[in-house]
């Protein structure tokens, strides 16, 4: 049973609530590629509502030439891709004059992280099969779906992304 407050409303705990953001990063993201989408574009659709809800859905098109190792040239990973071009929708700079350092240091910390996660980069080191092969879609999903889990982690360590500290009830609804 989960735990209750004064009035009896049963609250999930902030842990509970982040497994199930990553988890459910993951599935969507593992979603979206099934539709069709590329890992790149994947991510981009998976992380908007949480970075960049005000962009247009239809800017996923900018994350379209980074799918198989940007352009299926088979180097730095889509989804590596498309989770620091999201990172960077939020902590990127928008003048010259503004530091880029932040962002730099964020991108270049979770780059390790997926290395740590998957021991390269590079997208025909993580999936040697064919381009369009049964095999290397299984391949790619899952590292899609490893990458959505991970960058979300991430977010949610670096307070990038924030739910109420109180977790949702049971309900879904927002605790007051």
């Amino acid at each position: 049973m989960l735990p209750a407050d004064k009035t009896g409303t049963f609250f999930r705990s902030t842990a509970a609530m982040s497994d199930e953001h990553c988890s459910a990063a993951r599935t969507a993201a593992g979603n979206y590629f099934r539709q069709g989408y590329n890992c790149a574009e994947s991510i981009f659709l998976t992380f908007r509502p949480y970075l960049a809800r005000q962009l247009d859905e239809k800017l996923v098109r900018l994350a379209t030439p980074f799918g198989g190792g940007i352009g299926r040239a088979g180097c730095m990973c889509g989804a590596l891709s498309g989770a620091v071009m999201m990172l960077g929708l939020k902590t990127g700079r928008t003048a010259p004059d503004i530091s880029h350092d932040g962002a730099y240091e964020l991108a270049a910390e979770f780059q390790k992280r997926f290395v740590a996660q998957f021991g390269a980069t590079c997208c025909r080191a993580l999936n040697r099969h064919p381009f369009d092969t049964r095999e290397q879609g299984r391949n790619c999903i899952k590292i899609i779906g490893t990458t959505a889990k991970l960058f979300m982690t991430f977010l949610l360590e670096k307070g990038i992304v924030k739910f109420p500290d109180t977790a949702a009830c049971e309900t879904g609804q927002a605790a007051s």
